[in-house]
């Protein structure tokens, strides 16, 4: 059974909230250490890691609501 509306909406907020965090973090990682260290490369990876699955859900929100501006809901 697909997600409903408020389920998607309630996803995306959660995404959004631990994508800002996570850019966050990696801004004071990258900022004390520097861009060449292995950790704020690591940080980097799980941020273009995040983007990919927020792509993901949108996606898969399409499917569960057609009709629905489901992009909105997670990019």
């Amino acid at each position: 059974m697909p997600l409903t509306i408020e389920e998607h909406r309630e996803l995306g907020h959660e995404m959004k909230a631990a994508a800002q965090r996570l850019r966050a973090l990696c801004g004071l990682v990258e900022g004390v250490y520097g861009p060449a260290n292995r950790a704020a490369f690591s940080f980097k990876k799980a941020m273009v890691a995040i983007e990919h699955l927020e792509q993901d859900l949108a996606t898969q929100a399409m499917q569960d609501l057609p009709g629905y501006p489901s992009n909105d809901i997670y990019l």
